[in-house]
């Protein structure tokens, strides 16, 4: 048994892979590669140092690597796939890295490794583990925090052995939602494969429901500068990626980057591209804010503009111990005044150089020239001992005043040892005081501690307890504490603790990074206050679970974002009242937003983004999965912010079960992740985790992935198919395809019954149910596309996504779309439709053949064929869908109900219809010709059911257009042929395995 973990770490490379030493064997170049390269407008050669740099690779080659995101209203999927083959015949090490945003959670990862799937799955995190683990299993190197820094990545990382002259195919998604910062969004993609890849595809798709009135991709970008620095947007005149291609209209937008392998060497030839970074912002109505409704949640985004400045009252602390000598204090000084009070800190471990305060007191001049004439400042600096430049007092911005500081700030010198304590209570008191003083007439003004350190305190009080308690009772909570921390040996939980338990955020700068550039961006962010105390509310009787609704302060550019759970969704309308204070007064804003109008105009949304989407990328749910994201997030930040006890136990619980129920890789989960083993036959087996327990989570870093002992139930079997489905083999009871054709086959009457049924995009169909007695039901969505000119349709409809339910033995389901299928029984599997799987369990098999269909074999004695109909260059009223076809019913009791289910165990017979006289013609089409000698129009009728229904007939296409099938049409809508009417068969949504009301499968 082999154990290997997977783990996140912060790291520059992604996508890597490295090489077993023992695979020496030279092999050509991958057939192709180098004649698919894109190499410009006219035939050349291609460029000697491409050829050379590919064939001296020794280590497994990406054949391709394709990440991508759609962002939907804010909220971002990301999708990854990434593709490597072993050229050689002995089995070769793989390593797959990825660089994931730090304040992002995985969703599912997945690998194909020798034809055979390995799915992982979410687990509550034990609490006590192995802490003896080996380095190279997966220790994690990043911090344990709920609160992320805006631009770290942490690394995800797993090593497998690919089998040789074989692929491995690596999955994995995650999602985060983009925080507004400076007045935009940002998106980063890592893009650091360590490889020239054959086929490199990034793509962002954009789908707001407001005008995307600011959008900018960046030149590729390989430094450490914050993505939020400087003063926010560009000037427009920054270059975009060679090969970056954007596609927009007012809402939506979609960019690509496809460069192709001469292109990769002109940026790097090690792989290392950089961060495709992506920015953009929406145009905001004055009002109460922007709230999407969706699925029975809403999320509430409120981001109001063009308010007056609200004062500001800001004290620098700064640390003026021994280690202040060296980079740190050349570099740490970047910091913009606000009406702050900061405290610098820094590492110990820098050898002292030249020009010791450079930089940092040039920041510090540019804050202070920065100051608005209504704020109030002040300098305390700390070592072993404490020194105000001001004492007692915060002074108004003057000229005089600005001269004086910075003579104070030219003249700092490093010495002594470091009491943090001592310093954030000078600072607290400094700024207390103030506030309580007659000085202070301006009773909207905002305060705020800025505390930039590296965590270790070492004179004075040094225990972190002893240090959280005296702030809070320093703060009494009159202002808010914003922490910087800054390198590698900074106690992060410290400073994320002081900054949650008093209203602020807390900000990592790495410690080779642009750190005046940095501290200069985060000043911007929090340098201007328009709004104070600012609460929502909503109908009590209308919603719960609602997210964080209460927030001391509102910065320009930055945006507040509350979300929560509709309890009542019969309700027409949802009360919403935003209170909040400015410079002036106290605002209070009120309205009754609809919420049928709000979730129509979400879906719209959703539509357009699932219909530029990559495959594998959809955002449908998005506002559930924001919700829970965001509840997550907020259970988290509360374990910490807690000090034991029922309290934090609450907050764990709460956080845990989320993190469960969405498939959320956090600080309280981990994933169990099958590896595989080659064996000597050059094939792959079945790897099972290793004994032991898993390791504990304290000294690692919070978004381990790491094994953990099975649970005891027999794992899923995975393999390659062996063989694609012959469709001309399948053969259907019941069908249906196209602009959805229905046809059904009366074996026994040797006659097939086809309809139509004109539903709505959006619809969701029962076809087939038979809850109470096999447990299994299947639901088909609706999509629409404009029918064709000249078509007597006003749009046509399509099946976008199957869902097969299955109750019996255990729950699970499998929804099928074009493009993936998503398996969810005892592991979540996200499969792609363009590779050839087979997925076993003991009740359960999902077969795919690649683009072609899927089947789903339930207890050997139900099959289900899936049809995927794809086209490469569609026309306006062409959109990728789904065939459905019935193949084996035998295990489908006679109950069974549906649009098709109801039609397996009847019998039916043609008749011929003349005048009022009803003549039976017998089984057979052949049978159903007019009777000779009639002067009157005769019709064919069928008889199903006690019931006569008109049928002319028809021929219809099946299986894609190959085959075509001799059917008798029954017009209307299938009125009178189907028990009951359309809307009967319309569920909520498709998980719905509700019994049909006139009687079968009643429970």
């Amino acid at each position: 048994m082999l154990l290997v973990a997977c783990v996140l770490c912060f790291s520059q490379v992604a996508c890597a892979l490295t090489a077993n030493e023992d695979a020496t064997e030279d092999v050509d170049l991958e057939d192709g590669m180098v004649s698919q390269l894109d190499l410009g407008n006219a035939p050349r050669r291609v460029p000697r140092q491409v050829k050379t740099l590919l064939s001296k690779e020794t280590k497994p080659h990406i054949q391709e690597l394709s990440i991508q995101t759609t962002i939907m209203s804010r909220y971002a999927f990301t999708a990854v796939s990434c593709t490597m083959l072993n050229r050689y015949s002995a089995a070769t090490e793989g390593v797959f890295q990825l660089q994931v945003p730090a304040a992002a959670f995985i969703s599912n990862f997945t690998m194909i490794v020798g034809g055979r799937v390995f799915p992982s799955q979410v687990k509550v995190k034990k609490k006590n583990g192995d802490k003896n683990r080996d380095e190279n299993n997966g220790r994690m190197k990043s911090k344990k925090s709920a609160e992320r820094s805006e631009g770290e990545t942490e690394t995800f990382r797993m090593a497998i052995t690919v089998p040789g002259r074989n692929r491995a195919v690596f999955l994995l998604t995650y999602e985060e939602l983009l925080v507004r910062r400076l007045g935009y969004y940002e998106h980063v993609t890592s893009v650091r494969p360590m490889h020239l890849v054959s086929r490199l595809n990034v793509g962002v798709t954009i789908v707001e429901h407001s005008r995307i009135k600011y959008l900018d991709v960046l030149p590729l970008r390989n430094g450490k500068t914050s993505p939020s620095s400087g003063n926010g947007k560009t000037n427009g005149k920054a270059t975009m990626p060679v090969s970056t291609v954007v596609r927009q209209n007012e809402t939506f937008c979609k960019i690509s980057f496809t460069p192709n392998i001469v292109q990769q060497v002109k940026i790097t030839n090690n792989g290392i591209l950089g961060d495709f970074v992506v920015r953009y912002d929406v145009e905001r109505e004055m009002g109460i804010g922007d709230i999407q409704v969706l699925d029975g949640h809403f999320v509430h985004y409120f981001a109001p503009k063009d308010l007056p400045i609200v004062p500001k009252n800001v004290v620098f602390v700064i640390d003026t111990s021994a280690s202040m000598v060296g980079t740190k204090i050349r570099q740490h000084l970047g910091l913009r005044a606000s009406l702050l009070i900061l405290m610098l800190h820094f590492d110990r471990s820098h050898v002292p150089r030249p020009v010791v305060h450079g930089q940092t007191k040039e920041a510090l001049f540019t804050i202070l020239r920065d100051l608005r004439p209504n704020d109030r400042f002040n300098f305390v600096t700390f070592s072993s001992r404490i020194r105000v430049w001001q004492p007692g007092k915060l002074v108004p911005v003057t000229p005089n005043n600005v001269r004086d500081a910075k003579k104070f700030i030219y003249m700092i010198s490093p010495t002594g040892g470091t009491d943090i304590n001592r310093g954030i209570q000078a600072g607290s008191l400094l700024l207390s005081e103030y506030l309580s003083s007659q000085e202070h007439t301006n009773g909207n003004s905002v305060s705020l501690i800025i505390f930039l350190t590296d965590g270790r305190p070492t004179v004075g009080v040094i225990q972190t307890p002893s240090i959280l308690g005296n702030t809070k009772t320093a703060v009494k909570e009159k202002f808010c504490i914003f922490t910087i921390g800054m390198g590698k040996d900074v106690d992060y939980k410290l400073l994320e603790r002081m900054a949650l338990e008093n209203c602020g955020t807390m900000r990592r700068i790495p410690e080779e990074a642009d750190t005046s550039t940095m501290l200069k961006g985060f000043y911007d962010e929090i340098g201007t206050p328009l709004l104070s105390d600012i609460r929502m509310e909503y109908s009590d009787d209308a919603v719960e679970y609602v997210t964080r609704n209460h927030f001391p302060n509102y910065f320009n550019g930055s945006e507040i974002v509350v979300a929560g759970r509709l309890h009542n969704r019969s309700a027409n309308a949802l009360h919403v009242q935003v209170t909040a204070s400015n410079s002036e007064h106290s605002l209070t804003m009120e309205t009754d937003v609809s919420l049928g109008e709000r979730e129509r105009q979400t879906r719209r949304r959703v539509k357009e983004a699932e219909a530029e989407a990559e495959a594998g990328v959809g955002a449908d749910g998005y506002v559930e999965r924001l919700w829970g994201f965001l509840s997550v997030k907020e259970g988290l930040k509360g374990r910490l912010r807690s000090h034991g006890g029922a309290e934090r136990e609450n907050f764990t619980r709460r956080a845990a079960d989320l993190s469960l129920a969405y498939n959320f890789l956090t600080p309280l989960t981990q994933m169990l992740v099958e590896t595989p083993q080659v064996l000597a036959d050059g094939t792959v087996a079945r790897a099972e985790p290793a004994g032991g327990p898993p390791p504990d989570d304290s000294g690692m870093a919070n978004r381990l992935l790491e094994w953990e002992e099975s649970a005891g139930d027999t794992p899923q079997s995975l393999h390659r198919k062996k063989e694609e489905l012959h469709q001309s083999s399948v053969v259907g009871t019941g069908t249906t395809d196209g602009d959805p054709h229905f046809v059904v086959e009366f074996p026994h009457n040797k006659l097939n019954v086809c309809f139509n049924i004109n539903g709505e995009a959006g619809d969701i169909l029962r076809l087939v149910t038979d809850h109470k007695h096999s447990g299994v039901t299947v639901n088909g969505k609706l999509i629409g596309t404009p029918a064709p000119s000249g078509s007597h349709k006003q749009q046509r409809t399509y099946f976008g996504s199957i869902t097969v339910v299955v109750d019996m033995p255990r729950r699970s389901y499998i929804e099928v779309t074009p493009h993936k299928v998503i398996l969810d029984s005892r592991d979540r599997m996200v499969l792609p439709c363009s590779s050839s799987i087979s997925v076993e369990s003991e009740s359960l098999s999902v077969n795919i053949a690649a683009n072609a269909s899927v089947t789903v074999t339930i207890q050997a004695s139900i099959q289900f064929v899936i049809l995927l109909h794809g086209y490469k260059n569609p026309a306006p009223y062409q959109q990728d869908h789904l065939g459905f076809y019935i193949a084996n019913k035998k295990g489908l009791s006679k109950d069974t109900h549906g649009l098709l289910g109801q039609f397996l165990y009847e019998e039916v017979a043609l008749i011929q219809l003349h005048g009022n006289i009803t003549v039976a013609t017998g089984n057979d089409m052949g049978g159903a010709g007019p009777a000779p000698g009639n002067a009157e129009p005769e019709h064919t009728g069928l008889k199903v059911k006690k019931r006569t229904v008109e049928v002319v007939k028809k021929t219809r296409r099946i299986y894609s257009g190959t085959h075509t099938v001799d059917c008798w049409f029954a017009k209307n809508n299938a009125a009178h042929l189907i028990d009951g009417q359309y809307q009967d068969y319309v569920v909520p949504h498709q998980f719905d395995t509700g019994h049909w009301p006139h009687g079968n499968n009643m429970h």
